[in-house]
């Protein structure tokens, strides 16, 4: 079998785009994969042009070795926008191997741990009565894990000080009514510095927050082992790590609680696997990032059907936010889908996903996440 194609679909579907690559053999068996590089798709739309020069004519069941090929066949290795394509690529091939030899992807990896892969969700109202209110709904509807809402930006301007302030006091409120059975946790999308998430975590009661997410940017370690010294809350890092080299000092040195792994990002299922490994060794859980698109789901959930670590996937189409998947029923036909607060791992070949090509058409659009600004004028992170 060898590749004879590889197309990469820039798309929008929905609120955003989606960068999809189908790869095609001539035995007729395709697979799909999708990067997970939000707002910069046409940037590895590129990459993957160029990598397909490489590809045509190749074996695509000999994953690592492409794998291996393709990162290191330029002098200027890694990055987002390359380890990104290379990802979509990497799960593509492996939808390939499982349909060619009629297993699931999760057979390729070492067989399945668990029959169902459990969920969190994420409330979409703001701190406040709502925000509570969907937390209970979530409880009562079977989820044990959720993250609630932090104060955002308003007219894009956020002002972290008063964030933190307003989001702390309702944290509180909120864990006193949802009870101390639910897994609670927040995403500060890296908005952060380090004394104000210090300040942050003083403000409430030790067990207010079962996890932190991402509260600081992560190109610099060190200032989060400082982090580490001033608060217990356990840290859930890793959605912007493009390799397992990223992860090395946050699970060597204990800085990360939970992987927040985004298999769309990493490098695919090969670099995921390694990462997983290592994070097993240091008694670290992983917690999938997976805000994008039925693809990178259903990659998810097979990676999470085939490791021990496993903690939850994160769900976007849920109780609290029933409108994420709108406008994209029609482009996949087949997807794994949530039963409850669970996603069933399925026993068809490949991913599982059925892509409609010829709905793949509607324009690309160029779209940008917020710009954040401070009150001074000055630019933040969004």
């Amino acid at each position: 079998m060898k590749i004879t194609d590889v197309k990469p679909f820039p798309v929008w579907v929905g609120r955003r785009n989606q960068m999809l690559v189908k790869i095609e053999t001539d035995k007729g068996i395709y697979g799909w994969g999708e990067s997970g590089f939000s707002g910069r798709e046409l940037a590895v739309e590129g990459i993957v042009r160029h990598y397909r020069e490489i590809l045509i004519g190749k074996d695509p069941t000999k994953r690592e070795a492409i794998w291996q090929e393709l990162y290191r066949s330029q002098y200027f290795e890694g990055g987002r926008t390359i380890t990104a394509a290379l990802s979509a690529i990497d799960i593509a091939l492996h939808d390939i191997a499982g349909k060619a030899w009629g297993v699931p992807v999760y057979e390729l990896l070492g067989g399945k741990q668990r029959d169902y892969v459990p969920g969190f969700a994420t409330t979409s109202a703001s701190p406040g009565p709502q925000m509570i209110k969907q937390g209970l709904d979530l409880l009562d509807k079977g989820w044990n894990a959720f993250r609630l809402s932090v104060v955002g930006d308003s007219e894009n301007v956020f002002e972290p000080r008063e964030s933190i302030a307003k989001t702390s006091e309702w944290l509180i409120k909120a864990r006193e009514e949802i009870g101390p059975k639910a897994v609670l946790g927040v995403d500060y999308h890296h908005r952060l510095t380090v004394a104000e998430t210090a300040s942050f975590c003083q403000m409430m009661p030790i067990h207010t927050l079962d996890f932190l997410e991402e509260p600081i940017r992560d190109e610099c370690p060190e200032a989060y082992e400082s982090l580490r010294k001033l608060t217990p809350q356990p840290l859930a890092i890793g959605e912007e790590f493009a390799s397992k080299w990223q992860f090395l000092p946050y699970i060597e040195k204990g800085i990360t609680n939970y992987a927040r792994l985004d298999i769309c990002n990493v490098g695919g299922f090969t670099e995921a696997m390694k990462v997983a490994g290592w994070a097993e060794a240091h008694y670290i859980d992983v917690m999938p990032h997976n805000p994008l698109g039925p693809i990178c789901t259903a990659a998810s959930v097979h990676f999470g059907a085939s490791i021990p670590n496993f903690s939850w996937l994160e769900a976007r189409i849920t109780p609290s936010e029933p409108n994420s998947a709108k406008n994209s029923e029609n482009i996949y036909k087949e997807q794994i889908k949530l039963e409850g607060a669970w996603y069933p791992v399925p026993d068809t070949p490949g991913l599982g996903i059925e892509v409609n090509e010829n709905a793949l058409q509607k324009p690309f659009k160029h779209w940008n996440p917020p710009a954040l600004r401070r009150r001074d004028g000055s630019w933040t992170n969004w």
